[in-house]
């Protein structure tokens, strides 16, 4: 396994669409390689998603867990999740704005307004087809790593820029 290094905005693939992965592929030594890489550089960063995109792969797979994470105290714990070509099937209406950061855009958080709940399915890191509901902080990082595979990032998502923040005002104004 490796670290990989974080494309940051700016950086093309951040911004191109990601490339669906063949069913047949995605048991596969060669992605196997790179979901493990992809966890690996997640955990590496205290990240609680990664999308391959922000590792210079235009795939749609990405990676999700919380534990304890320090940048996001409270939240989880959610099991390490693998996702391959991941779709939102429903999204309810009820929004809740909160505050999200990006490995990509690194050192910045901004308030960011995210479907409650959601209806997912993708492929498992085995080429299974999976269809599960997400709520509150797991549906939120789904949105954000779907982001990803569709060329988004959070700015993109805020209603405003008045909430955008360095991290370092963030930690020591906002977070509560």
């Amino acid at each position: 396994m490796a670290i990989l290094k974080v494309a940051r905005l700016g950086h093309p693939v951040i911004r191109t669409p990601a490339q669906a992965v063949p069913k047949e592929s995605i048991a596969s030594p060669p992605a196997q390689r790179i979901i493990d890489d992809m966890i690996e550089t997640m955990r590496e960063y205290d990240g609680v998603g990664l999308a391959a995109p922000q590792v210079h792969l235009s795939k749609q797979i990405a990676v999700i867990e919380v534990q304890d994470n320090r940048r996001y105290p409270g939240e989880g714990p959610i099991p390490l999740t693998v996702l391959v070509n991941p779709k939102i099937l429903n999204a309810s209406r009820k929004q809740l704005e909160d505050w999200e950061g990006c490995l990509s855009v690194h050192e910045f958080r901004g308030r960011v307004p995210r479907a409650e709940s959601l209806e997912v399915e993708a492929y498992n890191r085995k080429g299974e087809k999976i269809r599960f509901h997400a709520q509150g902080f797991f549906a939120r990082v789904i949105q954000h790593e779907c982001d990803h595979l569709a060329g988004k990032v959070f700015l993109d998502r805020m209603p405003t820029l008045s909430t955008l923040t360095h991290l370092h005002e963030f930690l020591r104004y906002w977070q509560t």
